[in-house]
């Protein structure tokens, strides 16, 4: 199954919905240039991991990537939901502690409550 992509606002925040398999090549570009426009726009970002139903070390080095254009444009991306496989790779690449990581959406739109937008 390849990545699908879908966005919706929910208070203000935009989700992201990552469904699929996040892998080294197309999926990892069409989502590395679909939340890099998306970024320009709207500065608060989630991206809900809950439809991931595989990542490598391509999709990992695309989060990362898009941590960082999220950063240098004055913007924060967070992540949601994440599968257990997602999570057990964040872990082990330590990278859970450079992500902003909640175990719901809602939970991560919260955390934006007061924050600068």
């Amino acid at each position: 199954m390849q990545l699908k992509i879908s966005t919706r606002m929910v208070d203000g925040v935009l989700i992201v919905d990552c469904a699929g398999r996040l892998v080294f090549g197309e999926e990892s570009a069409c989502l590395r240039d679909t939340v890099k426009k998306l970024i320009l726009e709207r500065k608060r970002l989630v991206l809900n991991l809950s439809g991931l139903t595989h990542i490598d070390s391509g999709g990992l080095g695309t989060l990362v990537a898009l941590y960082t254009t999220a950063h240098h444009n004055n913007g924060h991306i967070k992540l949601a939901n994440l599968t257990k496989r997602v999570g057990d790779l964040l872990n082990l690449t330590k990278l859970v502690t450079v992500f902003e990581v909640y175990d719901d959406e809602q939970q991560a739109v919260n955390s934006y409550k007061g924050a600068v937008a």
